[in-house]
């Protein structure tokens, strides 16, 4: 392979095999031996650390192959932290990989700077972001989280740079609230027994995420006061503990379908689906051959709140079935027994539902 770049030394061996060198850049009197070939994924990384006079072993962490104190240093021991966090289950995989995502652009922008970084670069970044303004108001919350890491936790920093910097997004109400004739039309298109139709009725009677859909299955069943009920923990960060009683609705989609395995949804292979973002791409193909546009999973859990609340439901029941923890002064009457016995009662309300 040719490949010519400033201080790359190739040099052939007396066994007639060839090894690479660099010349550190400032001293071209000492240099580094590389680990790797021009061919190796990594041959970049390696080359540019030994300019810097830094020599790589071939699985050297990603925070030492980089300047040390700069933003790709931080970025990258951000990311070793959460992942620390994620395996202890004190994060969700999904923030990890949205995380690491924004850590990336970051790295691609900034990598070589300081990690004391101004705050007008962070605008600077968010702004050549325009067209996609949620996306560019994620980047700033990633960055502000990185540098909350840094400064509270860890001591790297002293200054977060990213407080104080206002959002672009100014939304459009989130995610569509289905309505009952959403619903209608969809399961008119998707008769019972079918993968979408079970997976609406999931998400209507239990008003989980996404992410919790593709992993509830049989296991999460149990039994309570002669009631059967199915419970889990949500994935997303700081959610209650969700126990509630399946109803029948429920019960009958899910034993509805020709195939069963570990899982209630599963893919055209009778497999569980790999991801919630493969998942959500299908579910969102079936609601456009059921003509529905603009519609998503999360806009059914806003729309069984909707009908719970419509049904009589008080705002703890909501927070049962849903998992919110976010009234404090309510916690006290959504957990353990009295959780479950607000659940039932409210999940009863919806037994009645022409569904």
């Amino acid at each position: 392979m040719m490949i010519e770049l400033p201080g790359l030394l190739k040099e052939r061996l007396p066994s007639g095999a060839f090894r690479y060198r660099v010349r550190v850049e400032g001293n071209k009197s000492r240099r580094i031996r590389l680990n790797v070939t021009p061919d190796h994924p990594d041959f970049m990384e390696h080359y540019r650390a030994a300019r810097r006079g830094v020599a790589l072993e071939v699985h050297t962490a990603p925070e030492d192959r980089v300047v040390r104190n700069s933003i790709a240093w931080l970025s990258y021991k951000h990311e070793a932290a959460l992942e620390r966090q994620v395996n202890a289950g004190q994060a969700s995989p999904l923030t990890l990989k949205k995380r690491k995502q924004i850590m990336a652009r970051l790295r691609e922008e900034y990598g070589e700077y300081d990690m004391r970084m101004p705050q007008m670069k962070i605008i600077e970044l968010r702004d050549s972001m325009l067209e996609t303004p949620a996306w560019a108001d994620s980047m700033v919350e990633g960055i502000r989280s990185m540098y909350r890491w840094a400064v509270k936790d860890v001591g790297l920093c002293q200054v977060n740079p990213a407080i104080g910097i206002e959002k672009i997004n100014k939304g459009k109400g989130g995610a569509i609230p289905w309505t009952v004739n959403d619903l209608k039309k969809y399961r008119k298109f998707h008769k019972p027994g079918s993968t979408p139709h079970l997976a609406l009725t999931l998400f209507m009677f239990t008003a989980c995420r996404i992410g919790d859909a593709v992993i509830l299955g049989r296991d999460n069943e149990f039994k309570q006061d002669g009631i059967r009920g199915i419970a889990w923990q949500p994935q997303k960060r700081g959610s209650a503990f969700v126990k509630i009683p399946m109803v029948p609705p429920l019960y009958k989609a899910t034993r509805a379908t020709k195939v069963q395995g570990p899982t209630y949804l599963l893919n055209d292979k009778g497999k569980p689906f790999t991801s919630s973002d493969s998942f959500g791409q299908m579910f969102r193909r079936w609601c456009r051959e059921a003509g529905l546009q603009n519609r998503s999973s999360h806009g059914i859990r806003k729309a069984a709140g909707h009908l719970l609340a419509q049904e009589g439901c008080s705002q703890y029941q909501i927070m049962a079935i849903h998992g919110h923890t976010q009234a404090k002064t309510s916690e006290i009457y959504t957990k353990g027994v009295e959780r479950w016995r607000m659940a039932a009662d409210a999940m009863k309300r919806l037994e009645g539902m022409d569904w």
